[in-house]
This record gives structure tokens, C-alpha cells and sequence, in this order.
């Protein structure tokens, strides 16, 4: 007897199983795991990890428990979750069990709190966050030749990427309006309903404005800044709508929530709605930076020939690109 599910069955039943793999993942943050061999910390940076693992693309690794680095002396504090790409940035440093990620190929970055949320502390570490910068000093070949990004940017397409930072906690209601507007998603729990609850800031926006967020990170960190940014790239939708077939509309991150009818109202697939628009901020990323390789050279021969950024006035003049500052 063949197959008798029809095209709508079947997808009422992927929402179904995602609703159910929700679930599962809840039940499992919340297991007493006090007399487990792992801490409790560990054992739900595992539960967020293998939620990730299931979500995103296999071009993406995820590895707990690292630094992240860039080429000007900043190194982040510990990052429980880094989502990276290897194919564009195979360089990560390693000592013995610690690894080093250069800013250039991370995609994402994951806090956990498995206990009460203090802000302070995960503002901090968001700051360490944004201190990374990524470095334009790379070569390699495109269609038409050789391209220098440090010294073409007319063809950068990427002049300073972030990575999307994630929060995922326990609490079942984040009120730090600080932690909102420093984080791109929030995930925390229900513990009744036994169900995600997400939060996604500026969830309205255009993914214009994503991509200047995303790949020009560097126009502006001024709240006055990031307002000309989104403005800017709104009227760059706009004009780019009317030229095209008349009835496009801007394509919002909020088009990509995923709702089911439950009788007393429409109530969101959690995670059927973080695959979606996860995904859709990576692929707004897209690639990461291209290495630059002659920075982090550069970094690590004036290190080893003797220079030290504290005792810089001792050792020589700090250059940045090769330019004495």
C-alpha cells in the first residue's frame, strides 16, 4: 500500500516532532545532575551544544570551552559555546587542552548560565566580545586576479564582521533591558509548559540592516551610529523594492516565526522558528572574514623577537597594519 500522508500532513508532522525535540531538550536541562560525573555547568553547556549541533549547518564547527583571539592583543574571556567556520579560517591554536579561535572565523558565540543571571558579569563578558576586531590584511585570488582587501576595499563586501552572540539560560524571564540590547538571541525556559522562550533583538528589522550589523560592524558603536546604520540600510530596502517587481516587500527576521493555531490562539514553534532565523543571520554572515595570514605573523614575530604591548615604550613603538600609530 503506498504512501496515503498528504504534503500537509507531512509538514504538520515535522512541526509536531520539533515540538517534541523541544520538549526533550527542556526535560533535560532541567535533570538533577548534582551526583552527575560532570558539572552542572559542563552538562548543560552539552544540552545547548547538542541543540546547536542539530540546528545548523555541518560547514560550522562547534567547540565548548574556548578563547577567542584577534591579531591586536585582545582575547576574550572563556566562550562556553563558539560556532566557526574551518573551511574559510583552518587556523586555530592550540595549547594542550586550551584552543584559541581567531575572531575571523567565528559565526556565533554561546553564553550558558545554568544558575541565576548576573548581569554584570555577562555584560562583561559580551564587552571582551566586542573588543575583538577583525583585520582586512588578507590576499587571495577571485575572478578577476589577485585582491588585496587591506589596500581594494572597494571590493570588500565584508569590512569588519561580528559574531552573533546567543544567550541561553535557565531563568524563565529576562527583564535586564541591557542584556536585550547586547545579546541577538536569548534563549531561556519554561519550566511549566516545559517549552523555549526566545527572544531576538530588533526582530522587526530588515536584513539590511542585519548585514550592516553583521559584516560592517565597525561604521559605528554609538547608539546615535547604529541609528543611521539601520536607517540607512531601511532606505536602501526601500529603493531596491521599488525597482524591483513592485509587490517585494523588505524581508524581515519576524517573517521567519513559525506560529500553530492551539485554539486559544496562535503560539510559536520555538525551535522550528530559531532554525529559521538562526540560519538566516549565518547565511547574512555567509563567510567568515578571509584569513589574514600576515597580520597574526606579524603578531606573533614581534612577540617572539622581544616586543611586549606593556612595556611597549621599552621594546619599540606600537605599529598597527604595519603603520606606526
Amino acid at each position: 500500500m503506498g504512501n496515503t500522508k498528504t504534503y500537509t500532513d507531512v509538514m504538520k508532522m515535522l512541526a509536531q516532532n520539533y515540538e517534541e525535540i523541544e520538549h526533550s531538550i527542556v526535560n533535560q536541562l532541567m535533570l538533577n545532575v548534582f551526583n552527575h560525573y560532570l558539572t552542572e555547568g559542563m552538562y548543560r553547556e552539552g544540552v545547548w551544544k547538542s541543540l546547536f549541533e542539530m540546528i545548523i549547518p555541518k560547514k560550522y564547527c562547534i567547540e565548548q570551552g574556548v578563547f577567542i583571539i584577534d591579531s591586536y592583543g585582545n582575547k576574550s574571556k572563556e566562550v562556553d559555546l563558539a560556532i566557526y567556520d574551518e573551511l574559510y579560517t583552518p587556523y586555530i591554536f592550540n595549547y594542550e587542552n586550551v584552543r584559541f579561535i581567531p575572531i575571523e572565523a567565528v559565526a556565533a558565540v554561546v553564553q550558558c548560565k545554568s544558575n541565576g543571571i548576573e548581569s554584570e558579569d555577562i555584560l562583561e563578558w559580551a564587552e571582551s566580545i566586542d573588543k575583538l576586531l577583525t583585520s582586512l590584511d588578507s590576499v587571495t585570488r577571485m575572478a578577476t586576479g589577485m585582491t588585496d582587501n587591506y589596500t581594494d576595499t572597494r571590493k570588500v563586501t565584508q569590512t569588519a564582521t561580528r559574531p552573533i552572540k546567543i544567550l541561553c539560560a535557565l531563568a524563565e524571564n529576562i527583564t535586564n533591558e541591557d542584556l536585550k540590547k547586547e545579546f541577538d538571541i536569548i534563549l531561556t525556559v519554561d519550566k511549566d509548559k516545559k517549552k523555549l522562550i526566545k527572544f531576538v533583538r530588533e526582530e522587526d528589522s530588515s536584513l539590511n540592516t542585519w548585514n550592516c550589523s553583521l559584516n560592517h560592524a565597525m561604521e559605528g558603536t554609538e547608539p546615535e551610529s547604529r541609528e543611521l546604520i539601520k536607517e540607512k540600510a531601511d532606505r536602501q530596502a526601500r529603493i531596491f523594492n521599488k525597482e524591483g517587481t513592485g509587490n517585494a516587500r523588505p524581508h524581515l527576521l519576524q517573517d521567519l516565526k513559525i506560529g500553530q493555531d492551539k485554539g486559544n490562539g496562535v503560539e510559536e514553534n520555538v525551535l522550528l522558528s530559531l532554525i529559521f532565523q538562526l540560519n538566516q543571520l549565518l547565511m547574512v554572515l555567509n563567510n567568515p572574514m578571509l584569513f589574514p595570514h600576515r597580520t597574526y605573523a606579524d603578531t606573533f614575530n614581534r612577540i617572539l623577537k622581544g616586543y611586549d604591548r606593556e612595556q611597549g615604550e621599552e621594546h619599540g613603538q606600537e605599529k598597527e597594519h604595519g603603520k606606526e600609530k
